[in-house]
Parts: C-alpha cells; sequence; structure tokens
C-alpha cells in the first residue's frame, strides 16, 4: 500500500464535552499545548511525515481558531499541487450527534478522493508515530480494518475507554468498551484506524439502517465477520481528554526523554510560524526546568512551567507548576501554583492562587484576576 493512497480523516472535535473549560473557544485540536504547538500539529505532521498527501478535518463547533491555525495546510507541507488540506465544517450550520452521521453526511467527499483507503484519526492524542508501519502491517495481514492501540493502565475516571484482545499474530480476538479503570495493563483503542473506503462507506450505511450510531459498535460487530487487527504504537502517546489529562502531559514535557521521543528532528513536528523577538530574562529573574517560548518577558520567578509566546512575568512574581497561554501579563509580586491560564488574561499585581496537581485551577480566556 502506497501512503499517498490513503485519505486522513481528523475528528476536530473529539471530546470537547469533557475539556469544557478548554473547548469553550475552540474546538480541541486547536488547544495550545507545550508552549508553542496546538493538538491538531501531532496528528497532521505525522500524516505529513507518513508521505499522505490528502487530508479533511471534520469540525463541529468552535473552528474559525482551527482554520486560522491550519491555514492552507503550508506548515505542513500539505498544499502542493498534488497535496490539499481541507477543513469540513457544518454543511448549512447542522451538526450532528455522532461519528456515523458525520462519516455518512461527508461521504461525498470520501468518494469524490482518489484514495482507496481512510486513516481516521481523533483531534485529541499527542504522539509521532510512522503510518507507514500500520500501512505495511495491513497489507501484509491483507486486513479489512487496522486499529492502532497502545499499552497502558487505563485512567481512573476516563471516559468510554475502549480496550482491544490482540492474539500473537495481530488478530483482534475482542473489543471492550467501557472495561472497568485499574491497575491492570491493557492495550487502549484512541480511535485511529485503517479501513478501505468502499467498505468505510457500506458499513456506515448498513449502520444508520440498523440505527448502529457508534463507530466503535460497528468495529465491535465487525468481529468474526471481517479481518481485524491491530497495531501497537509503541512510541510516547497522550490522549487528552480531561483538563487533568492536559495537565499531565504538559508536565510530562519537561521529561527529556519524553521531548526527544516526540520531537525527533527526523519526523518535525510542524506548526504555524509566529515571529517575535527572543525572549528576555530581567536581572531579577530566576527560571528553572521550563519550557519558553520566544516573545516571552520575564522579571520573576520561574519553575516547571511551560510558557506560550508573549508572556509578562512581572518583578517579584513566583510561578510554579503552571501552564501560561500567550499574551498573557502576570503583575509583580503575585504568586500562582498549579494553575492553567488561557490566552489573553491579566493577573493584577499581588494575586495568589493555588491549585494541586490533581486540580489545576484553570483561568479562562480574556480573564482579568
Amino acid at each position: 500500500m502506497r501512503s499517498n493512497d490513503v485519505l486522513g480523516f481528523i475528528f476536530a472535535d473529539t471530546l470537547d464535552d469533557k475539556i469544557p473549560e478548554l473547548s469553550a473557544s475552540r474546538t480541541t485540536a486547536s488547544i495550545p499545548i507545550g508552549g508553542k504547538y496546538r493538538l491538531i500539529d501531532f496528528v497532521l505532521s505525522n500524516m505529513s511525515n507518513s508521505g499522505m498527501n490528502n487530508v479533511g478535518i471534520v469540525a463541529k463547533s468552535n473552528f474559525l481558531s482551527l482554520m486560522d491555525h491550519v491555514g492552507s495546510g503550508s506548515a505542513y507541507d500539505l498544499s502542493k499541487r498534488r497535496s490539499n488540506l481541507t477543513v469540513l465544517p457544518p454543511y448549512g450550520g447542522k451538526t450532528y450527534a455522532n461519528y456515523v452521521e458525520t462519516i455518512y453526511n461527508l461521504h461525498g467527499y470520501i468518494e469524490n478522493s482518489r484514495e482507496e483507503y481512510v486513516l481516521i484519526s481523533p483531534g485529541n492524542v499527542v504522539t509521532n508515530f510512522d503510518y507507514n508501519a500500520v500501512f505495511d502491517f495491513h497489507s501484509d495481514k491483507n486486513a479489512d480494518i487496522t486499529l492502532v492501540y497502545k499499552r497502558g493502565v487505563v485512567p481512573n475516571g476516563y471516559d468510554r475507554p475502549v480496550t482491544v484482545d490482540v492474539d500473537e499474530d495481530g488478530r483482534v480476538n475482542q473489543i471492550f468498551i467501557k472495561p472497568e479503570s485499574g491497575t491492570e495493563t491493557v492495550n487502549q483503542f484512541y480511535g485511529c484506524m485503517l479501513i478501505k473506503k468502499d467498505l468505510l462507506l457500506e458499513s456506515i450505511r448498513k449502520a444508520l439502517s440498523l440505527n448502529q450510531l457508534d463507530v466503535k459498535r460497528i468495529i465491535q460487530n465487525s468481529i468474526g465477520k471481517l479481518n481485524v487487527y491491530a497495531y501497537e504504537n509503541k512510541s510516547y502517546c497522550a490522549a487528552i481528554s480531561s483538563i487533568n489529562d492536559y495537565f499531565a502531559f504538559n508536565m510530562d514535557l519537561m521529561k527529556k526523554k519524553v521531548r526527544d521521543e516526540l520531537f525527533n528532528p527526523k519526523r518535525p513536528i510542524y506548526t504555524k510560524v509566529r515571529d517575535d523577538a527572543p525572549s528576555r530574562y530581567g536581572l531579577t529573574s530566576k527560571v528553572k526546568n521550563s519550557i519558553i517560548a520566544q516573545g516571552c518577558v520575564i522579571n520573576g520567578e520561574v519553575e516547571n512551567c511551560v510558557l506560550s509566546k508573549g508572556v509578562y512575568i512581572g518583578e517579584g512574581a513566583k510561578i510554579s507548576n503552571c501552564i501560561i497561554m500567550q499574551d498573557t501579563k502576570i503583575g509583580e509580586n503575585t504568586n500562582l501554583n498549579y494553575v492553567i491560564i488561557d490566552k489573553d488574561v491579566t493577573i493584577k499585581d499581588g494575586r495568589s492562587l493555588m491549585g494541586f496537581d490533581s486540580y489545576p485551577i484553570y483561568i479562562a480566556k480574556k480573564s482579568v484576576v
């Protein structure tokens, strides 16, 4: 299978309702992460680096930020003569409650694509992964459907997790929807799968006629009837499905091993470029174990933090274990610990806010505290 024979299909609104704080003014895929990236950057970069030329992004609501960020796809090398990036907003303002209806109502876009296969991916997964390995695996096994899974423990409170039982050959014996969370290591399926275009559309039409509106149930019902296989993603992988997941991932970036896995120079993660001057560090500044984007001005103390572009930290401020998004102003003599601050927020002088690693405080976009 050639990589340019695969259509990328990304659901940008994956679990919007589970991250209401961050998705109130944007879709999940455009949530800022790691100081200079958006969630969509990882899956788009993976597809581009794998040689895929045609990608469609399904957006349900709050997608203006997403469209502004991805633009024509040039940042991801997807705006050439034989490559294309398409944002697929709701037709006529109508949105659909589930993926089955969404795919069915976009069947024209899928049918008219020149690719023979479709790679469906959620927009909330952070990983640096070569899809060519999945394409080769799919061909070698003569599979009808290939799922991508990650070994790990189902987090407590994870909504509707899906796990797969896989034999030594990679064949899926069973799919479990919403198993109990615990300490047992399982094969977690985050929603990425490869399927032939014609089979996808046939399955969707049949599912609608039977009123089966959950893609997971369609896959589950295919066990024993189709060749369903699963491929393990052995690289670092994080699914952002809650505010705690978001905080934990950004804190994970402080680890060199995680950064080395995610930001491999041979498989770069692309993003929209915003030209800024280098960050400036005042005479009273102290910075330790933090990720600082360009354009910041730091006059206070910063430790274990992720600072996006254009953040200002006043003198005497003590900021620790925080995620601060772009163009936020932190006043003098402030004390912040375990706080997530959205874009364009103003924290006035002398303020003190403190959360905990299991319950970080969130400050909404353009707030004044």
